[in-house]
């Protein structure tokens, strides 16, 4: 039976930090702030994957006040959250994300991403969609305050 889940996540961009999106690092004068590299891209996919097994959210399996996960790499999640699915005999069918971003310029980086995330999951790269779009200049994402992103997943589990 597939189960759907949704993830949706947020950070301030800040100086002084790499921008990371997708597990790709994207040249910015400003980066994205958070206790792990702050993928924001990662951190909704993760979600969203494990939303769609009946999980608790990335905030609960790693928790921003365990210094372990200090500057972590997002894929880390990612992948977890894909073990976890494999472990209850189920399968990822794909996954779709857009990330909510002014700038930089998100098109000339999504083929890297996308091939990131499938290897994280652990799945083809023609089951991973990205996408990007602006707010229109509204908001905080509109402002250049911070980037956005919302990811949905597709996982097959036994009916058990």
């Amino acid at each position: 039976m597939v189960h759907v889940g949704i993830g949706y996540d947020v950070h301030e961009l800040v100086a002084g930090r790499r921008l990371v999106l997708g597990g790709v690092e994207i040249p910015h004068t400003k980066g994205l702030d958070g206790h792990s590299d702050a993928d924001a891209l990662l951190h909704a996919i993760t979600d969203a994957v494990l939303g769609a097994i009946g999980e608790v959210d990335i905030g609960h399996l790693f928790p921003n006040t365990d210094p372990s996960w200090k500057n972590a790499p997002s894929r880390i999640f990612v992948e977890e959250a894909a073990r976890r699915v494999r472990a209850r005999g189920g399968r990822i069918v794909n996954v779709d994300a857009s990330l909510i971003a002014e700038q930089p310029k998100i098109y000339p980086h999504l083929a890297a991403m996308k091939a990131h995330i499938a290897a994280a999951l652990g799945i083809e790269v023609r089951k991973v969609g990205v996408k990007a779009t602006t707010n229109e200049r509204m908001g905080f994402v509109g402002r250049e305050e911070g980037i956005a992103a919302m990811a949905v997943a597709a996982v097959d589990l036994p009916e058990n």
